[in-house]
């Protein structure tokens, strides 16, 4: 298994514009400060064109946190 954080945390960072913002997997927009829904559309977004994936809605409304991210990430990865 691939460690994606220190990728991913970059994306947060840029679109965040916070530069030295620290993600671990319980980060959530509870904690990150700007994580509303307009940034978080912006965020995926930036995933999926980084990493060349696509997420359905339904994959997006169950995800808690970053490390439900990530994992979420892995499984479109490896297929």
């Amino acid at each position: 298994m691939s460690n994606l954080l220190p990728e991913v945390q970059e994306v947060f960072r840029l679109v965040f514009d916070q530069p030295n913002l620290v993600l671990t997997r319980e980060s959530s927009a509870a904690n990150v400060d700007n994580w509303d829904s307009l940034a978080h559309i912006t965020l995926v977004s930036a995933i999926e064109s980084q990493f060349k994936i696509r997420f359905a809605l339904g994959e997006l409304e169950d995800l808690k946190n970053v490390g439900d991210l990530l994992d979420l990430m892995e499984i479109k990865l490896s297929s």
